[in-house]
């Protein structure tokens, strides 16, 4: 007789865990072994086996996934499918009381293979630097690496299962959440993209040295928790990455939303939303960009909020909160509000929710759905909702309102916090602060926000070029990059530069983008559109106050290249 244990990782299909937890219960029995079971789904766990269990077992059983290959290191363990079990759960008793053929050492030096996917909430700069970061350091250490992007614009260079089943680690440097349900059993190391922008080999040697085994269909809860543990360091982790998913999804209703609007008033006019217009191609464009896109900014925003905490099961009650938010006036504060409402809701139901084993296949898409919904739901229309947007209304009234000394304070708020970390927490603050004033129809914080944003690179091109001692030949020859990122509004093109002398080049950087959104506010200058840089100023009505949202560019630009000049330290002559 032997002592086992079996973990079944059940996923979204318990029904079937239970059946093969049933089935090897019988089967051990028949043949006399004595066999505990510990049952997962979601974040439930039935039956947990205890620790002094774990010491006299002969041999575990890992069904549906190796996530807890680590907790039982010493035993015997053998992994299968569900699928294995109900088609044959006498031949996987028979792996697991075979005698265990010691495992081959891997040799420590030997080249690894490394898959890897990088993310950050617009899906342009921080996740094509972070990957290349990573293949970088990778070939440089000897190893192979490929790495899949996933941004706006969805997953490029997507992973394929043969390329994750035969890879020794996945590294996982995001911004955003990212589904892990296809990495159950590998050995996972989560962090943010800066580690890899900035040190891609510390961050490799982190992963081997920490990456934990990842459980079979884990929800983002669950994995918020995880990356805590496996990706600290990387300061983006909880709320902060839940916000930053649901920014990430809303940026495209809201560039769509204000370009076809933009469009539209350069067809037909600013009244070109007027009843007497229908049948024009010009209404006809309002009508998608105002009652289309921008109706769905709020919604987006919260259902992918709640989507980052509880999974698919969050998207429906954070996507109706999204909507009653817009309804009652709440705007996208109210949005923000019922994304978290809708995901920490949804998910503490989902783990205090005990069914029966036959009705557990109901809670994802029937009784979560519809509690979440109506907890969202209640809490938005009879306590959040009004409140949220009274102090929406007092913010826009102001914002609105703002001239003079006000104005030009916001600018340089803004500024600053746009060229502090260049993509990192403040900037993605400021900017998702800016983007959300969109929904409500304030377009000054997003003018000094992009202003802001574009100087550090262009300020650092046009530096390099002015004052060339005060950069090395390396550098100079990056200004010519820096100043494309720079046009396309991609602040992370100074980040190089701020990285080799932080002291001198940060300071620099945020008094010139201070200058860019302070002026910006002065002028009125508006901004419809959350992204493109100078790309997007041609198109009539995009902006408003056209010239003077370019003196507020130009100014601040000139200003960068004029402080690096007085700050850094004239580079090093190397000989030729």
């Amino acid at each position: 007789m032997s002592i086992l244990l079996a973990v079944i990782t059940a996923d979204d299909r318990s029904t079937r865990g239970v059946l093969a937890a049933e089935a090897l219960r019988k089967r051990a029995g028949e043949q006399g072994h004595h066999l505990s079971i510990e049952l997962r789904h979601d974040d439930e766990i039935r039956d947990p086996i205890a620790p002094e269990a774990i010491a006299g077992a002969d041999a575990v059983l890992l069904i549906g996934g190796a996530g807890d290959a680590a907790r039982f290191a010493g035993r015997h363990q053998v992994t299968a499918t569900i699928d294995d079990v109900l088609r044959d759960p006498a031949a996987v008793l028979a792996r697991a009381t075979a005698p265990a053929a010691a495992p081959a050492a891997p040799a420590s030096d030997a080249p690894k293979r490394i898959v890897a996917i990088t993310s950050c909430p617009t899906g342009i700069a921080h996740t094509f630097m972070a990957a290349e970061g990573i293949l970088q350091a990778a070939n440089a250490l000897g190893h192979e690496a490929r790495v899949e992007t996933q941004g706006s614009v969805g997953a490029r260079d997507a992973l394929t299962a043969d390329e994750i089943r035969a890879a020794d680690i996945v590294i996982i440097a995001a911004d955003t959440q990212v589904d892990l349900s296809r990495f159950a059993g590998k050995r996972v190391f989560l962090s943010g993209t800066k580690p890899a922008i900035n040190d891609g080999r510390a961050l490799i040697a982190r992963a081997f040295a920490e990456a934990t085994v990842q459980g079979g269909g884990a929800e983002p809860a669950a994995t918020a928790a995880a990356d805590t543990r496996a990706g600290g360091g990387s300061g983006r982790t909880g709320p902060y990455r839940h916000l930053m998913t649901g920014v990430s999804f809303m940026l495209p209703f809201v560039t769509t939303g204000g370009l076809l609007i933009a469009i539209a008033f350069a067809l037909g006019g600013i009244y070109a939303y007027d009843d007497a217009n229908q049948g024009t191609l010009a209404y006809a464009l309002f009508q998608i960009g105002a009652k289309g896109a921008f109706a769905l900014m709020v919604p987006a925003l919260a259902g992918y909020i709640a989507y980052s905490i509880a999974d698919r099961p969050g998207i429906a009650p954070g996507m109706i909160g999204g909507m009653l938010a817009a309804e009652l006036g709440a705007g996208f504060l109210g949005g923000i509000v019922a994304g978290f409402i809708a995901g920490y809701g949804t998910a503490w139901l989902n783990r205090n929710i005990r069914l029966h084993k036959n009705l557990e296949g109901l809670k994802p898409v029937l009784i979560l759905p519809i509690l979440g919904s109506l907890l969202t739901g209640l809490l938005m229309i009879y306590v959040v909702g009004e409140p949220v947007a009274e102090l929406l209304a007092v913010l826009s009234a102001w914002l609105k309102g703002m001239q003079g000394g006000s104005a030009i304070a916001l600018g340089l708020i803004l500024g600053l916090m746009m060229a502090f970390d260049m993509g990192g927490p403040v900037n993605k603050a400021a900017y998702a602060f800016s983007t959300g004033l969109i929904a409500s129809e304030i377009y000054g914080p997003m003018a000094a926000a992009m202003a802001a944003g574009m100087t550090p690179p262009l300020g650092i091109a046009l530096a390099t070029k002015l004052f060339p001692g005060r950069f090395t030949r390396d550098e100079r020859e990056a200004g010519n990059a820096a100043a494309v990122l720079g046009l396309a509004f991609i602040s992370e093109g100074a980040i190089p530069f701020a990285a080799r002398d932080p002291l001198r080049v940060i300071p620099s950087l945020m008094i010139g983008s201070a200058f860019a959104g302070a002026i910006s506010m002065a002028v009125g200058a508006q901004l419809k559109v959350p992204h493109g840089g100078v790309f997007v100023l041609p198109i009539p009505n995009a902006v408003v106050s056209l010239g003077g949202y370019l003196v507020a560019l130009v100014a601040g630009t000139v200003v960068t290249a004029l402080m690096l000049r007085v700050l850094k330290k004239p580079a090093p002559v190397v000989p030729a």
